[in-house]
């Protein structure tokens, strides 16, 4: 598996051709590091004429305060488990201009913005739905799984008009503990009422991805690519 750094990031990169035209760029959670989805390419039903290259970011290793200092792989800080804990704000939003220079890099390899898709798990989650949201270019759409949107006045505040037609795509776990199925549910919400086209799924497991879950965001990948390629043609 090839690897690239961009931006103090190093990456695993798989390409399901020699001609990538679409790119998904899939964050971990906390703890993990950029191989903890790799095996999910194959699960994926996408057909092969997307052509597209999975670029998998390993976060920076950091102290995380929740875990009393520990040092592990994470996008950003954690304070607590609740709403009323404090945001690292700054490393969300340091974590966002990582993702957006990946996003330069893929343009820079041909790829068009409107061809590209984040996706996240859990902190992943978080960011890439802040960096979709605010992002300066046009993107195909944002795959969100068991995380929720720590900031979302302040992104729907800073939100670009040229992705209010984003097709965004949220699941989560309803026995969830780490991320609460309720801040899941309430990042839907708000995003709904903010007129985003919303997908919405919810399965019966913890923090975690179950064999349901993969169809459907696979199906739905299979659906926004294609529409991305209609649009651009």
């Amino acid at each position: 598996m090839p690897k690239f750094d961009n931006n103090s990031l190093e990456c695993v990169e798989i390409n399901t051709t020699d001609t990538p035209k679409y790119s998904v760029i899939w964050l971990h959670g906390l703890g993990a590091d950029g191989h903890d989805f790799v095996p999910l390419v194959q699960a994926l039903p996408l057909s092969a004429e997307l052509q597209v290259r999975f670029i998998f970011p390993h976060a920076p290793i950091i102290p995380i305060t929740i875990n009393n200092g520990h040092e592990m792989r994470a996008w950003f800080d954690i304070y607590g488990t609740t709403l009323q804990d404090k945001v690292d704000v700054a490393g969300i939003l340091n974590a966002t201009r990582q993702v957006e220079a990946l996003i330069t890099k893929e343009e820079m390899r041909g790829v068009q913005s409107r061809h590209i898709l984040l996706a996240g798990f859990s902190q992943g989650a978080v960011v890439a739905l802040t960096t979709g949201l605010r992002c300066q270019k046009p993107l195909a759409g944002i795959l969100a799984l068991s995380g929720f949107l720590p900031l979302a006045e302040t992104t729907l505040a800073a939100a670009n008009a040229l992705n209010r037609q984003l097709p965004i795509f949220i699941a989560h776990g309803t026995e969830d503990t780490v991320v609460p199925y309720a801040l899941g549910k309430a990042t839907y919400v708000t995003l709904k009422q903010a007129n985003y086209p919303i997908t919405w799924h919810c399965y019966p497991i913890g923090h975690s991805v179950c064999p349901d879950e993969i169809l459907d965001m696979g199906q739905w990948m299979q659906s926004v690519l294609s529409a991305a390629r209609v649009l651009s043609d």
